[in-house]
């Protein structure tokens, strides 16, 4: 029983990994303050859910919950592509707000509030990931290809001009770099990963609901990238690790159900507060957040 558990808390370390980092790339190396995160992360989930519900193999919802996140960053990425800070963040909130009311409200393809049920297990290569313990190998092997894929791509001349966009976006221009081109690339990257993350995730849990991908979703996400470090992807692996394993003494402590999901949300509201507060970069944070 407490290996099942254990596994269990591993294959969300590698979902939520997955998510840091493509959102690490996002607000740490762009400068994107991007809270529209979790909207690729529910289309992913939904594009894989739907997709596999309907017969087609798990390794292509997973592809196709990456690349349709992807395409909704691209777009986006347009009528956001001269905002900043403050007037951004609002702006990809806004998109999250959207893509859950649209969750919630087209029943006839999401089942609205009923949420998706029963969303198969991976199955491909004539292998079955239906025990945990096989899916945590699965989730493992994707966390750290994404890990390496993104860390490859902060590390490269590309992730270095994205770092030139956010320190001095009028003197990237100068130079005669593409800031906008530029930013929209990351926020589809991110965004590709995020729907990776999503349909890892709805595979995992097997159901679904808009009530999975709430701001309230959000804040975890954020307190990692922003514990871990702005531009520091070694922070967001402990990070990571610390935020998905804080709230679990809660669950040994007697409280009932009904109170340890609020208690959880505002143990993370309140470390995020006094990490904003008194450690703006993070642990190993390069950057303040702005």
């Amino acid at each position: 029983m407490i290996e099942a558990y254990f596994i269990h808390l591993a294959i969300l370390i590698c979902i939520y990994l997955i998510l840091a980092v493509s959102l690490q790339l996002s607000i740490g190396f762009t400068g994107q303050f991007n809270l529209g995160h979790i909207a690729f992360f529910a289309i992913g989930a939904y594009a894989s859910a739907l997709l596999t519900l309907n017969g087609f193999p798990f390794i292509v919802g997973l592809v196709a919950g990456g690349v349709i996140a992807a395409v909704f960053g691209l777009i986006l990425s347009y009528p956001t592509k001269k905002l900043k800070g403050d007037y951004l963040a609002l702006a990809t909130l806004g998109f999250s707000f959207v893509v859950y009311a649209i969750l919630l409200n087209w029943v006839e393809l999401t089942r609205g509030p009923l949420g998706l049920p029963g969303i198969p297990k991976p199955d491909f290569f004539g292998f079955s990931f239906s025990d945990n313990s096989a899916f945590l190998v699965l989730s493992l092997v994707l966390a750290v290809i994404s890990y390496l894929v993104i860390n490859r791509i902060v590390s490269s001349r590309f992730g270095r001009v994205l770092e030139s966009v956010r320190d001095d976006e009028l003197a990237s221009k100068t130079i005669g770099k593409n800031s906008e081109k530029m930013k929209a690339y990351s926020l589809a990257i991110a965004a590709f990963f995020a729907g990776i993350a999503g349909s890892l995730y709805a595979s995992y849990i097997t159901f679904i609901d808009p009530s999975s991908f709430t701001f309230l979703q959000l804040i975890p996400l954020l307190l990692i990238v922003i514990i871990g470090g702005l531009a520091s992807m070694e922070g967001t692996i402990i990070a990571t690790i610390i935020i998905v394993l804080l709230p679990e003494p809660l669950r040994f402590i007697g409280f009932p159900s009904s109170i340890v999901g609020p208690m959880r949300q505002i143990i993370y509201a309140s470390i995020l507060l006094l990490i904003l507060m008194y450690l703006p970069k993070g642990l190993f944070g390069k950057i303040k957040l702005e």
